[in-house]
């Protein structure tokens, strides 16, 4: 029988049940110890209210109240009750304490729901997706800056090769030509020799990582930038020039070059370092000359050459007076451990010309060399010592050579460049005296 349904029962089975009832409670009062009273009192279980919820929308339709089978049944089912759920089973109803899903089931693709927040249909328009990458061209700064210090190296070892692999690692990106217009504009900032080691770079460099069009790309920049370097280096034309005429005799670039200029320049210093480099080519053997057009560097010119050019030097500054162009013309030289040999020759050209004014423009050209440091104490002192150690061999062509050195040497004490040491090794000869002559220096009168 359904115990849900009520029961038909007469009065005097009503009073039967009544009676029995009250013969219980009144046993129970008695004899507490003997009814099942004195049993462990346990609360009982209440379903929650969001189950009873359920079960109630479970029931609809039933026109009965949910018993405690049906909460329990809810309780136990395996949909979601978050309310966000599709009405689905969770892990397709193979969930559970320890179990990951169905087996099998993470080799099935899964599908996604249309209704889904992060559904995009797009991603399902094209079915195959190619994915390349992106690279990012660099700007003028960020190559100057990656080629800067590899350049300097280079200046201290002279290893082309080491470039090259230096290079290899640069992301260029189709901007080679800016090695040749940073490797020029560096040089402009250093010594000649310097500029032949560029001259040298750009030649091992062609045909293994420059091509003709990166060395013409990177001189076209260099003509229209030269109003801006001009600023900063005067001789920016004539260096360009140079660096033009050099490329063309090493094979790097077409004499073209210059004559596609022919007629269409507008700037009067391109025109100047594109004449230069026209003049370098066409005058006679000037592509064998071209090998020298940065001069021979310190350590591989002959001694000879040396000497000539400190003569040189010194006599085109007792003519022009300019000290400045002097020492920048014993820089250009580059041989800072053979600057003894200008205070040797400076000190016999005083002797030689036995002129005052002479010798007060030796003094201020040492003194200006050695206030500036081109010309240190050390070299200083070798030159001077030089001469001590010729003294004997000077004085023959010139006899009164010890009285001319020490009022040399006590001017330049006077002027700061020695010091008084120098002096005290300076020999002091007396002059012959004649018989006619007494003791003292007093000439006997007969």
């Amino acid at each position: 029988m359904d115990q849900s349904e009520p029961l038909d029962l007469t009065s005097t089975e009503v009073e039967m049940v009544n009676t029995a009832t009250g013969e219980l409670q009144d046993r129970a009062s008695s004899d507490p110890g003997t009814t099942p009273l004195d049993r462990p009192q346990r609360r009982a279980k209440r379903p929650s209210k969001h189950l009873i919820k359920l079960a109630k929308e479970h029931a609809i339709g039933k026109d009965r109240f949910p018993g405690p089978n049906t909460v329990r049944s809810i309780k136990n089912m395996r949909k979601s009750r978050t309310g966000y759920g599709r009405g689905l089973a969770k892990k397709g109803g193979d969930g559970g304490k320890g179990v990951w899903g169905k087996p099998g089931s993470e080799l099935v693709p899964v599908e996604i729901d249309p209704e889904d927040p992060n559904y995009e249909s797009d991603s399902f328009e094209t079915k195959e997706v190619t994915i390349h990458p992106v690279v990012l061209e660099p700007s003028d700064g960020e190559i100057n800056k990656a080629i800067h210090p590899v350049l300097l190296e280079y200046f201290d070892n002279g290893d082309t090769n080491e470039v090259l692999l230096a290079f290899e690692d640069i992301a260029f990106s189709g901007k080679k030509y800016r090695v040749v217009v940073d490797a020029i504009e560096l040089s402009m900032d250093h010594k000649p020799s310097h500029r032949e080691m560029i001259s040298v770079l750009i030649s091992d460099l062609y045909n293994w990582f420059l091509s003709e069009r990166d060395i013409e790309r990177g001189l076209d920049q260099l003509l229209s930038n030269l109003p801006d370097l001009v600023l900063d280096f005067p001789e920016a034309p004539v260096i360009l020039g140079n660096f033009i005429g050099r490329f063309i005799a090493d094979d790097c670039l077409y004499p073209r070059f210059i004559r596609n200029y022919e007629g269409k320049v507008k700037c009067p210093l391109a025109k100047q370092a594109l004449v230069r480099a026209d003049v370098l080519i066409s005058m006679n053997h000037g592509m064998v000359r071209l090998d020298n057009v940065w001069g021979v560097g310190g350590g591989y010119r002959p001694v000879r050459s040396l000497i000539k050019a400190m003569n040189l030097i010194l006599k085109e500054y007792v003519t022009s007076r300019d000290e400045k162009e002097a020492a920048r013309c014993l820089k250009d030289l580059e041989v800072p451990h053979f600057h003894h040999e200008l205070v040797y020759e400076a000190i016999m050209y005083v002797l030689d010309s036995c002129n005052a004014n002479v010798e007060d423009l030796i003094i201020q050209l040492l003194k200006h060399l050695y206030d500036t440091g081109t010309l240190t104490y050390d070299q200083l002192k070798a030159g001077f010592q030089r001469v001590l150690d010729e003294i004997d061999d000077i004085i023959i062509d010139i006899p009164n050579v010890t009285h001319l050195l020490e009022h040399f040497a006590q001017k330049c004490k006077k002027a700061g460049v020695v010091q008084e040491e120098l002096l005290g090794k300076i020999p002091v000869r007396g002059r012959k005296r004649f018989v006619s002559e007494g003791d003292k220096g007093v000439i006997r009168v007969e």
